[in-house]
């Protein structure tokens, strides 16, 4: 949206070529280089209001239940600002849809990384499952804008490609931690922790406090259980200091 992205429209005095920052003027430069750098400032610094205020709506209302008008109340600013800025609803819902799947993107791929195989079972699983519990509770709209069939179709499509990416990276270092399992058990293996990763953390978002922390510690027992065997089992693969037993 490069009009919006441009900031808010210069005042008549701004604009006028006989105001004070007119060429020559003692303000010529600030008129001609940095008050364009303020407003664009001030362009995206309403824009990312506009997103935490539209996260908010999102989260209390569900996507359909939002509005523009809804989410310009809890920004605190009139319906005509936000139209400076977004057309729609929907422009709005594919902007936060896309920088939340990119910080998402971004979470998850420091998490998937080779040198986890390194760590006990428990310690792998804390330093993989930790930052991925973080940021859905701390970004509960990721979740909105990623479930539902009223969702715009770009935030889905990008939403199923990232999904895919997560369950190779899941498979990548399921696969580097036992080694000598057959490539098709890896892979479902893999598909299993991911379906049961998923639904841990449907439970998790649905709890706060105590709650919350208490269904963190029974996903990733769950998950400790479900691959312990697997490690145990497997002759060669695993040297014995990456299991902690309780």
């Amino acid at each position: 949206m490069p009009e919006a992205r441009a900031g808010e429209a210069a005042t008549p005095a701004q604009s006028s070529s006989g105001g004070k920052g007119a060429a020559g003027g003692p303000d010529a430069g600030d008129t001609a280089a940095g008050r364009p750098r303020r407003r664009q400032a001030r362009g995206e610094a309403r824009i990312a209001q506009l997103l935490e205020a539209a996260a908010e709506v999102f989260c209390s209302s569900g996507y359909n239940g939002a509005s523009t008008n809804a989410i310009a109340r809890e920004a605190g600013v009139s319906p005509g600002t936000l139209y400076q800025f977004f057309p729609n609803k929907e422009a709005i819902a594919v902007e936060l849809g896309e920088q939340l799947m990119h910080r998402w993107q971004e979470t998850y791929g420091a998490a998937f990384v080779v040198s986890h195989i390194e760590l006990p079972l428990d310690r792998m699983l804390d330093t993989v499952l930790d930052p991925l519990i973080a940021f859905n509770c701390e970004n509960p709209a990721f979740a909105v804008l990623t479930h539902g069939s009223e969702i715009p179709g770009v935030i889905t499509r990008e939403h199923d490609a990232l999904h895919a990416s997560m369950l190779t990276r899941t498979e990548q270092l399921l696969g580097a931690y036992l080694p000598d399992l057959p490539a098709d058990q890896v892979t479902r293996t893999a598909t299993m922790s991911f379906v049961l990763f998923k639904a841990g953390l449907d439970l998790i978002m649905s709890h706060e406090g105590s709650e919350r922390e208490a269904y963190i510690r029974e996903l990733k027992s769950v998950m400790r259980r479900y691959l312990e065997p697997l490690v145990c089992d497997t002759p060669d693969g695993v040297t014995p200091g990456r299991i902690n037993t309780p």
